[in-house]
């Protein structure tokens, strides 16, 4: 019986870890930070909604609600291989948008949370 349990257990374990496989890359803000300072060809994603946006953006930010994520993005982000950083509040939509986007092919997602840790100046219109 003990057995029966611990191989339950094991199996639980090893599918909660494919679960945890994203396909994007996640970064902290302070990495995120380090590695933009290095390129130049990428796109800022901000997934909040236009109320939230309004309070603050990370500079050069594109505004695509999450809501809003669907083929009609592909006018916004026209390159697919092209190096895409997502960001929200706190980092849950963040998360559901890098989803989005790779289930639609874009192939360089990478989600780095939410605004509340950027450490910059933040944009304002």
């Amino acid at each position: 019986m003990l057995k029966k349990i611990s191989t339950v257990l094991l199996l639980i374990l090893g599918l909660s870890g494919c679960a945890d496989s994203t396909g994007y890359q996640k970064l902290s803000m302070s990495a995120a930070i380090e590695k933009m300072e290095k390129e130049n060809d990428y796109v800022i994603l901000d997934v909040r909604t236009k109320n939230e946006y309004d309070q603050g953006y990370i500079p050069n930010a594109l505004l695509v609600p999450n809501e809003n994520i669907d083929s009609s993005i592909i006018e916004k982000l026209p390159s697919k291989d092209q190096t895409i950083y997502v960001y929200c509040r706190s980092g849950n939509r963040s998360k559901q948008a890098a989803n989005k986007l790779l289930k639609m092919g874009y192939t360089d997602v990478i989600d780095i949370g939410g605004i509340n840790d950027w450490p910059n100046e933040l944009a304002y219109d």
